[in-house]
Order: C-alpha cells, then structure tokens, then sequence
C-alpha cells in the first residue's frame, strides 16, 4: 500500500493535539460503509516490557473464511511520550511502516482501539482512516470513555456507548456469556456496519479473528526483536 502522511510526528503534545484537530473534519461518519467486504484487516502494537521498542502487525482475512491472505510487520521505537488520548502517536509511525508493506489493499481496517469514543472524537481507528484513505472501526476490550448499560446477555446483544450526550459507538457482546467489546466507528462507514462486521469477524471467540491475529504476529515479532512483549490498547 501506498501512504501519504500529510504531517510530521508531534515533537509533543501540544503538536499532537493541532493534528488531531486538524484531520478530524476530514472524517467521513455515518456513510454506509463496505456491508460486505471482501478483505478485512487488523491492526495491533504491541510493546516491550524494558524498552520502547515496539512491534505493529497487520493481517488481512478473506472477509468469508477468515483465511490469512497477507500480513505485514515493522518494528520500531515508541518516541512519543504516553498521553491519555494520543496514544496513536505512539504508535502509528511504525503502523503506517507495516501498512505501507501489504500487498493487498483491504476492504476495512478494525483496529485494536478507538475511533470516535475518544476524548476529542479521534481515536487511533479515525486517524489510520483518515491516513490511509480507507473504511475503519475501532473495537476495544474496555472502554475509554462514556458510559453503557449492559447489553443483554447473548451473543449480539448491544448498548449505546454515550459520551457527553451522544452515541459515540456500542458495547457488543460477540460471545454469550462473555464481557462486551467496544466498537465504534473510525472513517467511511457507521455503527451499524461497523458491528456487523465484528460478529461477522467474531465466530467463535470475544475478539475478532483480525484482532487476535494481529496481536499474536505483533507478539512474536517483538519478541524475535527485543524479549517477552507486553500489550497495551490504544487509549
């Protein structure tokens, strides 16, 4: 894939904070999205226990089989200070450097985070949207921010996400019995699609197969780099 950052990485947070702003108007809610996409991918860092070294991972699946039909890696180091809410900054330089290394352009991109259920309405899954152009959800194992009821408890019972008075994405339960994930949307599609799409992408576990994936390739290419990894969630 070919990527085109329109911006340099923020030397601090203020930076950090101008870009968000300035890339979050170029965001596309709302539309219909890829109802049935051919190639999905998923998108994971994870991040070493005694370093800021990091590993990104992106895998993309045969939307119907779940089939592994390409994956890319890069490694890297996390020169972005830890922020609450500009996390991506840590993490996309070396996102966008695997990105950049897939030979197959997917469908829709489901990042292990955050789109607009994020402080400034721009989590990590609205920021790759934005970069790369294409259709993206965030899905998150917990929360970042608003507040929920608890779905119901079988396997696509939903609840609104709420955050400062509106809907900024869903808690999903993709597993009867199991906690709910949180998906919302990233760029060029809507909740609705967006939760399709992970029950669709969920058969048989909490996670997504993109997510699960992902977070296994990231793992073991950290640790061929630089020892045992440790994982966190963009926040």
């Amino acid at each position: 894939m070919e990527i085109s950052v329109p911006h340099r990485w923020p030397a601090d947070e203020q930076e950090a904070l101008r870009i968000q702003e300035q890339l979050r108007p170029l965001l596309e809610l709302d539309v219909a999205g890829p109802d049935e996409p051919r190639m999905i991918a998923g998108l994971d860092v994870s991040y070493a226990t005694e370093s800021d070294r990091v590993a990104a991972a992106v895998v993309v699946l045969d939307a119907r089989t779940l089939a592994v039909v390409d994956q890319a890696t890069a490694t890297g180091t996390a020169e972005f200070p830890y922020v609450p809410g500009l996390f991506a900054f840590r993490e996309l330089p070396t996102l966008m450097r695997a990105l950049e290394g897939l030979s197959t352009v997917p469908d829709l991109l489901i990042c292990d985070g955050y789109g607009i259920a994020h402080p400034r309405r721009f989590g990590l899954a609205c920021h790759v949207g934005v970069l790369t152009g294409l259709p993206s959800i965030g899905v998150g194992k917990t929360a970042f921010v608003g507040t929920s009821d608890p779905p119901g408890p079988h396997r696509g019972d939903s609840a609104a996400l709420r955050f400062d008075g509106e809907t900024v994405g869903r808690a999903l339960r993709t597993r009867t019995g199991t906690k709910p994930v949180f998906v919302s949307v990233g760029h060029r599609t809507n909740l609705d699609t967006a939760c399709r799409q992970v029950l669709a992408a969920a058969p048989r576990y909490r996670l997504p197969e993109t997510t699960r994936l992902a977070d296994r390739l990231s793992r073991d290419v950290l640790r061929a780099d630089s020892g045992e990894p440790r994982a966190r969630g963009e926040c």
